[in-house]
């Protein structure tokens, strides 16, 4: 990666002129235009210095520094390693603390780290092979054999998962070969896009919270999303209370 090309692409992207970004890091425009052209090095204080200035996820400011050709500036740790056991305690008290409602936690890709029991009451039905180890909730969501055929207000929520999507251009096109052609009306969403899902227990309209864990210094912790579902009308309530019944799921204790 080229470092004045990409920290201009960074800039500009986040539509900050180079005054508004020299101000930010505590350096001059002069000084800001030399680097982005290439005519001066910075040193590493200097880059991460901009990199906060930008608010780069952690990743993207590992990235920017070894393009500058210095070592990264943030681990990233096995989830399943030491580091991150008091994380993923957390993870499990938070998810059953949920019950008995839905709530999973995904990585960057996607891809589901945990979920609690009442998961179970999204996925009933779904193809086989969409669910297990290498579950992706994205791809779950709007398969044609995951969730799709049951979400009543498939186009709506459809909109809601691409947009997320951003920095994961090839699942992005995979998914919206899926879905119907979505209308842009905004007239009837209320206060928020709710998930409205057919299921054998009967109509659950639940909306979502996500929750990351924001003084994260870890790459791997600081991409982790925890999604948790709660009813939203008493029809929705019911119903999940009466699937909790049948699955046996219990809450925290």
């Amino acid at each position: 990666m080229d470092f004045p090309r990409a920290l201009r692409a960074h800039r500009t992207s986040r539509h900050l002129s180079q005054l508004d970004l020299a101000l930010r890091a505590g350096t001059t425009q002069r000084h800001l235009s030399f680097i982005e052209s290439g005519r001066s090095v910075p040193g590493r204080t200097m880059v991460v210095r901009l990199a906060d200035s930008l608010e780069l996820p952690l990743r993207e400011r590992n990235e920017l520094l070894l393009a500058a050709g210095y070592a990264p500036a943030y681990p990233e740790s096995s989830l399943d390693g030491p580091e991150l056991a008091p994380v993923r305690t957390a993870i499990d008290h938070i998810l059953r603390g949920h019950l008995p409602y839905p709530a999973l936690v995904v990585d960057r890709g996607g891809d589901l780290v945990a979920a609690n029991e009442a998961f179970d009451v999204l996925t009933e039905g779904v193809a086989p092979e969409l669910v297990g180890p290498c579950t992706n909730v994205y791809r779950l969501a709007l398969h044609p054999r995951g969730l799709a055929p049951r979400i009543a207000n498939l186009a709506e929520w459809s909109r809601h998962i691409l947009a997320r999507l951003g920095h994961l251009p090839e699942l992005r096109d995979e998914l919206t070969a899926y879905i119907p052609e979505l209308e842009n009306r905004a007239d009837h969403l209320g206060f928020a896009v709710p998930l409205h899902l057919r299921s054998s227990y009967g109509d659950l309209r639940l909306m979502t919270t996500v929750t990351t864990f924001a003084t994260a210094a870890d790459v791997t912790l600081a991409e982790l999303k925890l999604e948790a579902f709660l009813p939203a009308d008493p029809v929705s309530q019911q119903a999940l209370a009466t699937a909790a019944a049948h699955w046996d799921i219990q809450g925290p204790r």
